[in-house]
C-alpha cells in the first residue's frame, strides 16, 4: 500500500491492504462520528485496520471493538499502538452474529456499526432489508439492540431510504465529502441529535 495514500486517509502511515484501506472510513468522518460516543463504553463491530477504532479511543472511555478477520485484527493492534490508544482498546477475534460471543461481551452504553458494503459488480444493488453487507446490516443491528439502544450504524449512499421507515426513531445523517455522498450513518437512542434527516459536510 501507498503510504502517502493511507495517510492522508488515516492521519498516520498506519497498517493496512487494499481491502482495509478501501473498507476504512475518512478520518474527517470518523472524528466526527466519534464526538457523540465522548466519555462512553463504546463497542464496535467490524474493526477492520482500527481506523474509526482509533477516532472512537481518542474520545471514548473505552472500546471494545470486534473482527472477524485475524489479518485484519492484527493490523488494528499495529495501528493502535501506534496511535498510542492501546490501553484504551479491547480487541476481541469472532463473529458478532455469535450468542454465545454477546453474552460475553461487557456492558457497552452505546454501539458503532461498520458493516462490510465493499461489495462490487454490474448487477450489485445495494439493501438494507435482507442485507447483502457483512455481516448483514439488518440483522446485525437487530442483534445489537439486545445490548444498547444507542447506536451508530454506517451504511452506504446507494440505499433506498423507504427501507428505514419500518426503524425506531432515529436520525439519518448524509455525510458528503465535497458535493459527494459518501455514505449514511443512522443514529438510535442517546446518539440522536436531531431525529429525522441531517447532513455533515467536508471541504473537499
Amino acid at each position: 500500500m501507498n503510504v502517502d495514500r493511507i495517510r492522508t486517509k488515516f492521519g498516520d502511515a498506519y497498517r493496512a491492504d487494499e481491502r482495509t484501506f478501501t473498507m476504512g472510513i475518512d478520518r474527517r468522518f470518523t472524528t466526527h462520528f466519534a464526538e457523540r460516543f465522548r466519555g462512553l463504553y463504546v463497542l464496535e463491530t467490524c474493526t477492520g485496520a482500527g481506523f474509526t477504532t482509533i477516532s472512537l479511543a481518542k474520545t471514548a472511555r473505552q472500546v471494545c471493538t470486534i473482527e472477524i478477520d485475524p489479518s485484519h485484527q492484527e493490523q488494528a493492534i499495529s495501528n493502535a499502538a501506534k496511535a498510542g490508544c492501546s490501553s484504551r482498546v479491547s480487541f476481541i477475534q469472532g463473529d458478532i452474529l455469535n450468542q454465545n460471543l454477546l453474552d460475553r461481551l461487557p456492558p457497552v452504553d452505546a454501539a458503532f456499526l461498520d458493516p462490510d458494503w465493499n461489495v462490487t459488480g454490474p448487477d450489485h444493488v445495494y439493501c438494507f432489508l435482507h442485507s447483502n453487507t457483512m455481516p448483514p446490516a439488518d440483522i446485525l443491528l437487530n442483534k445489537i439492540f439486545q445490548i444498547t439502544n444507542s447506536i451508530a450504524l454506517v451504511l452506504p449512499p446507494f440505499i433506498n431510504t423507504r427501507e428505514f421507515v419500518h426503524l425506531p426513531q432515529h436520525e439519518r445523517q448524509k455525510c458528503f465529502l465535497g458535493d459527494s455522498h459518501e455514505l449514511y450513518c443512522l443514529y438510535f437512542g442517546d446518539l440522536i441529535a436531531s431525529p429525522g434527516e441531517t447532513e455533515f459536510h467536508v471541504p473537499e
